[in-house]
Order: C-alpha cells, then structure tokens, then sequence
C-alpha cells in the first residue's frame, strides 16, 4: 500500500504541474487561460467518474461508510472485491489530479483501498493453506488495514534535526514509531465504536512497516534528502505560546465545534436534497460524468485566478495550502513590509491582495469554500474528504491567530520582553478541532503534531479538540456517521443521551414478539409453513407447542434440505421421496450460545450487538422464548426511546 501511495502521489504531482505549466504557457488570452484552468479539472473528473462507475458502483466517495458497516459484522456483497481496486486506484489518482479547484482529499478511500488489499490477501491465504476462512481473522486484517491506509497517508515520521545524507536517513529508525502512533488512534476512532486491545499491536505494526516503506521509497527518490514531517514547519520551540493564550484556542474550539455544526447539518441536508430534486437525481442515475462535470465547471470557474480565485489563494494546492497556513510569520506584519524594496516571499502572498487585506482574504476563502466543499462532497467520484476539512480548520485558526496577533502586537504581556502571538499555532489548534470535530475524533490533535513535526502547541490544541468535540458530539451525528444515514445503511447509531431514562429502557419495551419458531416434533407441513411465513436465515426450536423451551435453532438451508428429501402428506403415493420424519430426528439444531432476558436494558443489548457482531438474539423468560432482537428493533429502540428528537 505504500508503494501504491508513492506512485500515486508521483502521478498526481506530474498531472497537476502538467496543469500549472498549460496555464502559464498559454498566454494573457483571457478566455483561453480560463478554458485551461476549467476544462482540464473538468476532464480529469468526468474520466474519474465515468471509469470507476462503469467497473463498479461501490468506488464513489470515500468508502468508510460501508467500511465501518463492515467491521460492526455486517455483510456488503462485493462491496471489498479486488475488481473495485483498480478502478479505485485510478479514479482516486484523477480526483487528486484536479487539485484544490475541486478540494478533495485522500485519506478515506485510501483506507478503503488498504481493506480490499487486505481482504483479498486473507483469501489468498485461505486458499493456499486450504483451510475454512475465519471471520475473526479477516476482521484482524481489517482493523490493520484500516491503520495502514491512515499511516500511509501521512507516513512522514517526526524528526527534529535532518541527517546530512540519505545513509543516516534510512539509519534513524527511531523516528519511525511514533509518529504512526497517532494515524493507528485515529483510524481506530473513526473506524471502531469498539476495539480489541491485541488487534493494536496489529495495526500499529502494519502501519509502522507502510510509513517506512514510503519513507524509503522518498529517500531513493531524491525528492526528500531525509526523514522529514509532511508539512514541516518552523514554529518556535523556546516560547510557543503564553499560558494567558489557552483561552484564546478555547475560543478556536468553540468556534470550530459551532461551525462544525453548521457543516454537518448543510452537508447532510445537501446529500438528502440532491438525491431528492428531479434533475440531479436522474443525473445520478443515469449520467454521472454530466453531473461531475457541471459541479466541477461551477467550482473551477468560482477558483478561477484572475476573477473571484484571486481572493482564495486559488492557485496552491492542497499541500501548499496548509504550507502557508503553518507559516511562523505574523502575515499582517508581512504585508505592511510588502511594498518596501525587500519584499518578503513565500507562499503567503497567494492570501495577500492589494485591494483585500489578509483577513478579507481568509474570511471569504472560508465562506466560500464552506458551501463548495458540501457541493463537492455529492460527487459521484472516488474522494476523501478528510485533508478539506483539515484546511479548512487551519484556515479558522489562522484568522483568528491574526486578529490576535493585531489586538496584542507585543504579546498578552505589554512589559517585559516581546513574545508576540504566533498565529500559526492557532492555525495547527483550528485544523485539529475543526477535523476532530467532524469526524468526532480526538486524535487530530497528535496527528496535526505528527504531520508538522512540532509538538510545542499541543497542549493547547489538545483542548481546542475537546472543546469543539464536546460541542459537535452533543448536536451532530459525525461526517462519516451522515453518510451511514442517508445511504440507509445496517449500522446501528450511537446512544447519544446520558439521561437516566436511557438506562432505564429494557428489551421487553421494543422486542419482536411474533417470533416464528418450531418445535422439535415438527413435521413437513409445519417446516413448510414456517418457511412461507417468514424468510429469516435461522429459526428458533423449541421443545414443543406445550412447552416452548428453547433449544437452539436452526438455518434456513437446512429446512430446505429437509423439506427436498421428505414428501408432503397429500403428495401422489408414485411421488414418494422417503419416509416421515421429524425436525428433531432429521435436522442439526445448533445451541443458543446467548440469549437476553426481557429485563435487559438497552445499554447493555447495544455494546452486546457491537462487541460480538450480533445480528439477531432470542428473548427467554425462564428458559421459555418470548421474543427476539435484530438490528432493525435496536436502532429503532435506540432513536425512538435512547434519543427522543
């Protein structure tokens, strides 16, 4: 998976430069510069998308939606088939080609891509060693796969100062570790209500061999002389912030768990409203590329550099774009100095404009990409859409950073010596919080330290994550959560209420209690009628219709074969298959292993359903059956009774 990632990250930087390098050769002709700058993204997405949906229907998005129904025990046909890799793989490669006109990211099919890998290495596995295939096991390769997909991502180890060559580079093992530490946590957050501590070890070696390969991978290419942070920075480790400051980033906490709100809800609204309205919705059904090409031709023409793009930066790509965020210069210092004869460089001039100051510039760059990163985010193409909103948590941060930094020019301290307020620290706590927030995760806040290599500012942004945590979780389902409630899928939802009347909620309040069940003594008329009843995969057995003891249960198939090798009672006596016989003679009724009572509370059926990957459990009383709980009664249970609206 590393290797797939460099190469990726390889094709995609030719592609992009392929675009910058169109654009600037083409000449001041307006319309032909604007046809470049659109119709290039435009191509690249339509190909993404009409490829990868002509091979299979599950490459759209980012896929850990459906990943994480996966890992709660549920089965999605084909949806984690080796098919689906390739078309993956090159649709992701040309969405990233399109650059930040389109805003998408990486991370979520990646780890997709990394659970296909690893569910077809297990089968390869259990074919060579010819053994049945287990599905704790396969789950084990999930949970390292999901770990991989993150580390390989954002597999630059942390290190302090660079070795002088690329021999001492690869020597510097000790850096690799921790720095995967936090990409294992977070994959484990967003991916796992539950996680078993030994499936760790697991992840986090997997994930520890990606970032290395890559890593080795980096170095050989020349392009990286050592072992060095994704997005390095320079921020100052001797004095990184005054303690006074903790309650500005509590601010930036808030503000991000607010406007984290405000993004869930409209992304969530926009995914309900697109599959709603008429034309979008036979776009989607039937001409997908028509879609993604007229969203894309609305996107590139708002970035578009020499019209409203000038005030967006639109011109650096997403790496670029958290490059100049993390800036360790104070950028309204810099732009007083930016008509003098020395004028200051680096990629902060982008958000420099002579008729906008910086914080016109970052105000509109985060209206406008608020609306156009939900529009983006209905794409029918193979996206992630974790490292835009990473972003765009930096770019609250540093415009809050910035209004600090004007309000106090000497610090919170006006006597004394000078420790001014870094606004870049602000920019690291806003990309954790606002990320942390959407996807209700706490681990940003190690992984924007892993992904700058500074860890001066952790503190403060380690409560900037709480807070915006606290605010999120109470009033929003997470981003990837959304996605499971609008594709209407078999995941049971969190219990968000800590009321005691939660607690209070038994199994005998929602269980199904028209159970359809046979007794041992059961013949072919009553397997045939149960069968006709209902068509569930298993049916309880019972001592008999007198005494409805339960005994264990049943498949399906099974019933089947009994009722092909037994005859029916008014069947032709020239038709006659073999001779009478009873369920309890003929059939194997497997042991119930667990069962609930009617006084079991919804807590306590909820963390059973999700630590044992259960998908239906019969109710006794006293040994007796008098009810069943599936899926389908707990999340109704759970968002009629647990979380009243």
């Amino acid at each position: 998976m590393a290797t797939i990632s460099f190469t990726m990250d390889i094709i995609v930087a030719r592609l992009h430069g392929a675009h910058m390098w169109l654009y600037r050769e083409i000449g001041d002709i307006g319309v032909l510069k604007y046809l470049s700058w659109t119709l290039y993204p435009m191509a690249l997405a339509a190909f993404s998308t009409g490829f990868s949906q002509s091979i299979t229907p599950h490459s759209g998005g980012s896929g850990i939606p459906e990943l994480k129904t996966i890992l709660m025990g549920v089965v999605l046909e084909d949806y984690l088939a080796i098919q689906n890799f390739g078309a993956k793989v090159v649709g992701l490669t040309c969405t990233l080609a399109c650059g930040s006109t389109v805003f998408l990211g990486k991370v979520g099919p990646y780890v997709h891509l990394s659970a296909m890998a690893a569910d077809y290495l297990g089968k390869m596995r259990t074919t060579v060693i010819k053994e049945y295939e287990n599905k704790f096991k396969q789950h084990e390769m999930l949970v390292a796969a999901q770990a991989v997909g993150v580390a390989t991502v954002f597999g630059a180890p942390i290190s302090g100062e660079d070795p002088p060559n690329p021999t001492l580079a690869l020597l510097n093992l000790s850096l690799i570790p921790f720095p995967v530490f936090p990409g294992v946590l977070f994959s484990i957050e967003v991916m796992s209500p539950h996680f078993a501590v030994r499936d760790y070890w697991r992840g986090f070696f997997a994930a520890t061999c990606g970032a290395f390969m890559f890593r080795i991978l980096a170095v050989f290419n020349s392009e990286q002389e050592t072992i060095a942070a994704v997005f390095k920075s320079d921020l100052k480790i001797d004095f990184p912030f005054d303690l006074l400051e903790t309650f500005f980033f509590l601010i930036v906490g808030t503000i991000c768990g607010i406007v984290a709100c405000a993004y869930l809800f409209c992304q969530r609204w926009m995914m309900v409203a697109v599959k709603k309205n008429r034309l979008t919705a036979k776009l989607l059904a039937t001409d997908k590329p028509v879609y993604t090409v007229l969203v894309v031709l609305l996107l590139a023409s708002i970035t578009f550099p020499p019209g409203l793009g000038q005030f967006m930066a639109s011109r650096l790509t997403m790496k670029e774009y958290l490059t100049s965020l993390f800036d360790n210069r104070t950028w309204s210092l810099l732009a007083l100095n930016a008509s003098e004869v020395a004028k200051p460089e680096g990629l902060w001039q982008e958000w420099h404009h002579p008729s906008a100051t910086i914080y016109g510039t970052l105000t509109f760059f985060l209206l406008m990409k608020f609306w156009m990163l939900i529009l983006a985010t209905t794409l029918p193409l193979p996206a992630g859409y974790f490292m835009p909103i990473f972003i765009y948590g930096a770019a609250i941060g540093r415009l809050i950073g910035e209004v600090v930094a004007l309000l106090f020019p000497r610090g919170l301290y006006s006597e004394g010596p000078l420790r001014p307020i870094i606004p870049a620290g602000y920019a690291l706590a806003g990309a954790a919080a606002f990320s942390g927030s959407v996807t209700h995760a706490v681990s940003t806040a190690l992984l924007v330290c892993e992904a700058t290599g500074h860890l001066g500012h952790v503190l403060p942004t380690v409560l900037a994550v709480l807070v915006a945590n606290a605010i999120s979780q109470k009033n929003q389902p997470s981003f990837y959560d959304a996605g499971i409630i609008v594709k209407k899928l078999p995941y049971l939802p969190p219990i968000r209420s800590r009321h005691i009347a939660s607690y209070q909620v038994v199994v005998e309040e929602f269980m199904e209690r028209q159970v359809v069940a046979l007794a041992k003594g059961d013949g072919f008329q009553e397997v045939l009628m149960a069968l006709d009843t209902s068509a569930d995969a298993e049916y309880p057995v019972v001592e008999s219709t007198e005494s409805p003891t339960l005994v264990g249960t049943v498949s399906r198939s099974q019933l089947v074969t009994f009722l092909q090798s037994h005859e029916h009672p008014q069947a032709p006596q020239g038709e006659k298959l073999a001779i009478m016989g009873t369920l309890g003679d003929d059939c194997t009724i497997e042991p119930i292993m667990l069962q609930f009572s009617p006084w079991t509370s919804l807590h306590q059926a909820y963390h059973l359903f999700q630590l044992l990957k259960l998908q239906r459990v019969f109710v006794t009383r006293s040994g007796e059956l008098v009810g069943a709980v599936s899926r389908a009664e707990l999340r109704r249970a759970i968002e009629d009774l647990a979380n009243p609206k």
